[in-house]
């Protein structure tokens, strides 16, 4: 499968096979993700893979998270039905930002670099598991349990997503997407 066929049969998955995922694998989709591009080559990702048995612990954290926003009548948007998902993926990495912003001169331009930089190394991790026909989906619904997530992670820099992996159980349609001349304007 070549790059554009890669990035053109991607789909979100929200329905995994319980079918482990080798640890060669999620190895492969975490060495693509480290060589995407890194602003100034800061490479601010990090990763914490959760499988097997910190699955269920992971999943009743983000439960009792949702479960106290809704108990104060907030919205919580599609967290239930991802938390969902995230219980039949095999694997889910959260991604995190080692260089959290500070008050520092310039500090959001080094945020907006950081993130931009994580952001290309979780397409990477997609694309990847695309190649190796494992399913993918990338999660923001995590930050309903942002503070939970990070203590029981042990990890005190910036939560970015997480991503959940698994053997298909679905094959979505492609969702629409707006033509280039609409979101494009040359000069």
């Amino acid at each position: 499968m070549n790059t554009l066929e890669a990035i053109a049969q991607r789909r979100s998955i929200r329905r995994f096979k319980d079918t482990p995922i080798p640890d060669e694998a999620i190895q492969a989709i975490l060495t693509a993700a480290t060589q995407a591009p890194s602003g100034k080559n800061r490479q601010s990702w990090r990763f914490i893979v959760v499988r097997q048995d910190k699955r269920a612990e992971m999943i009743r954290i983000m439960c009792e998270a949702i479960a106290g926003i809704k108990s104060q009548g907030r919205d919580t948007g599609s967290s239930e039905w991802t938390t969902n998902c995230m219980s039949q993926a095999p694997v889910t990495i959260f991604v995190f930002n080692a260089y959290p912003p500070g008050n520092e001169k310039g500090e959001r331009t080094w945020h907006v670099v950081n993130v931009q930089s994580i952001g290309a190394a979780i397409q990477n991790m997609l694309l990847a598991a695309q190649e190796l026909g494992i399913g993918s989906l990338w999660i923001c619904d995590v930050f309903y349990a942002y503070d939970e997530l990070r203590a029981w992670l042990g990890r005190t820099d910036e939560m970015i997503a997480a991503v959940s992996f698994g053997y298909p159980d679905e094959q979505p349609k492609a969702q629409p997407r707006k033509p280039v001349s609409e979101v494009t304007q040359w000069f």
